[in-house]
């Protein structure tokens, strides 16, 4: 879920990482009511994800987006809205490791932001301005000074 955030604010919209553990000791304060919630897990069974969904309602988030695979997730039940990362089963001899789960959740992410991106009518200008530096932002800028 960094990735995803570092994305969206890389394509020009405010995105934070709230860690589920410190969520309930402060770091909640990093939403507000306009904000969506992105959460994400596999089972969608961790207790802190679950925690994080009920405190942010709390709050009045916008709205919330749940990731998931496993068909008797309860994040289905608790977010607005349900991407489904299908039946995934995880790489490694003990095939318990996050391993192929994350490959498609940062598969998932970025398609979302990508499309985000295209519906906003974000322009190659507009993102060199979020990449100011380094060689995309030379690519995306008319200059094509390297930063």
């Amino acid at each position: 879920m960094r990735k995803f955030t570092s994305t969206l604010c890389s394509l020009g919209f405010p995105s934070a990482y709230l860690h589920p553990g410190e969520a309930s000791h402060g770091d909640l304060g990093l939403i507000s009511t306009d904000d969506i919630l992105f959460v994400a897990s596999t089972s969608g069974k961790t207790r802190e994800v679950l925690e994080v969904i009920d405190l942010a309602r709390n709050i009045n988030v916008k709205a919330i987006i749940g990731i998931t695979s496993h068909i008797d997730s309860p994040i289905r039940e608790k977010a607005d809205l349900v991407l489904d990362m299908g039946q995934v089963e995880e790489a490694g001899h003990l095939g318990l490791a996050p391993t192929s789960s994350i490959l498609v959740m940062l598969a998932l992410t970025d398609c979302v932001a990508l499309v985000a991106a295209k519906e906003r009518g974000l322009t190659k200008e507009e993102y060199g301005k979020y990449h100011h530096g380094g060689y995309l932002g030379s690519l995306a800028r008319r200059d094509r000074r390297i930063y």
